[in-house]
């Protein structure tokens, strides 16, 4: 412990893995930590996230895996120089669980799991002096002091307000998504109001709704689109493509192939009214080949039965083409061979923003110095409140952690200058 931070008292609000990392940090220093949240426990949306395995980072070469922030990367840069994937992952051998890496290059706890990972970080927090406020409402500030709506001593979530007046404040809010866990955004007007510049929330990482027929949505919502490829436009207009796969829902399209490309989806429909993806339902075979089969004598055998039979086609991806095609484009073969390689679907919107993995917008970073806010000196910020994202595949929480660990080294370096 440093002499000189034994006195400087902190709170963190937000018990997000953000805002646990600030904390952890900040009690490294020497600082004395409170953590409030509204839940009665920390660390919910970690926890769902987890329920199909802890993706904890990525294994990709260091280069590539900034790139995938987009125009946030440079923002972003410092703080994951400083707290990058190989400290995730020494992070976690640190609480006493090894990891390993997937074949896609995700990064997971053996167990895949993301309880003993909070469980055994919890543990440490608390045997460092952290102290834990569970339902309490931040509700802004009261002058210098931070409100809280508290829980009263039968445990009554709201029933009194408490005043609190820290040193310093490490905001780690998180989004938009998920309400019902404890990110609501309910702070974007606060910081507004004093003096904040911040961005309207969008959804990120999230699915789109389509205008299928009564017909297709009833017989194949829920079928997941394996190996197939999706064609879109980036935001200079250029086309791109993944390969994946994504599952059709009863009104739209949601997976990780989508989730992938929805911020450039996203920013064309608030532009445009709408956007249109192209779907390559043989990705790994050659245009020339499908034509081929595509054109073979089918005898007696209907049009769907000699795609089921010479390209594999059907269930699903037989259903888009009869979607998306009117009849004489499906009985000629030429379009329909070209309708297999680039299929055409129109997104009108993005779901809303509480069903979507996370979230864009909110503190911009021209508000900022470092993490600390411009506007009220000794405030920082972590995490998903900062106007960043970032696609799926452990990048969102590599970045929360290292926003934390940014967040709690600039406090102490304020407290340390002042």
């Amino acid at each position: 412990m440093q002499p000189s931070l034994t006195s400087f008292r902190v709170a963190v609000i937000g018990g997000g893995p953000a805002g646990l990392m600030a904390a952890q940090t900040l009690a490294q220093g020497g600082a004395q930590v409170d953590v409030y949240d509204a839940m009665a426990s920390v660390g919910r949306k970690f926890l769902l996230a987890g329920r199909s395995g802890m993706n904890i980072t990525h294994a990709e070469p260091y280069a590539d895996f900034v790139t995938r922030y987009g125009a946030s990367a440079q923002g972003l840069r410092p703080m994951l120089d400083a707290f990058g994937p190989q400290d995730v992952r020494n992070f976690v051998q640190g609480l006493g669980l090894e990891t390993f890496v997937g074949t896609s290059g995700r990064v997971f706890p053996t167990d895949m799991k993301a309880a003993p990972l909070l469980r055994a970080w919890l543990h440490q927090l608390r045997d460092s002096g952290i102290r834990f406020h569970m339902r309490h409402r931040w509700l802004g500030w009261q002058d210098d002091a931070l409100r809280f709506a508290a829980p009263d001593d039968a445990g009554v979530a709201g029933a009194r307000e408490v005043l609190v007046k820290p040193d310093a404040v490490v905001l780690a809010l998180g989004g938009g998504s998920w309400a019902r866990l404890g990110s609501d955004g309910a702070w974007l007007p606060w910081l507004a109001s004093r003096g904040v510049a911040v961005a309207p929330l969008a959804p990120a990482n999230c699915g789109f709704d389509v205008a299928w027929s009564e017909h297709f949505s009833s017989r194949h919502a829920g079928e997941p689109l394996m190996t197939v490829a999706v064609i879109a436009r980036d935001a200079q207009g250029q086309e791109m493509r993944r390969q994946g796969q994504f599952v059709v829902t009863q009104g739209g399209v949601e997976g990780s192939l989508i989730y992938a490309l929805s911020a450039p989806l996203r920013d064309q429909i608030a532009a445009e009214g709408y956007t249109t993806i192209w779907l390559d339902l043989m990705p790994d075979w050659a245009p020339q080949r499908v034509l081929d089969e595509v054109s073979r004598p089918r005898g007696a055998r209907s049009m769907a039965s000699h795609l089921q039979s010479r390209l594999g086609v059907k269930g699903v991806k037989a259903g888009l083409l009869r979607e998306c095609l009117s009849k004489e484009q499906f009985s000629d073969e030429v379009q329909l061979a070209a309708a297999i390689k680039r299929l055409p679907v129109r997104l009108l919107r993005p779901r809303p923003i509480d069903e979507a993995i996370s979230t864009a917008g909110g503190v911009r970073w021209d508000a900022l110095q470092g993490t600390m806010l411009k506007a009220l000196p000794g405030v920082f910020v972590a995490g998903e409140m900062i106007d960043w994202e970032a696609p799926t595949g452990g990048y969102l929480l590599t970045a929360c952690l290292a926003g934390g660990v940014a967040a709690a080294r600039d406090a102490l370096a304020w407290r340390a200058a002042n």
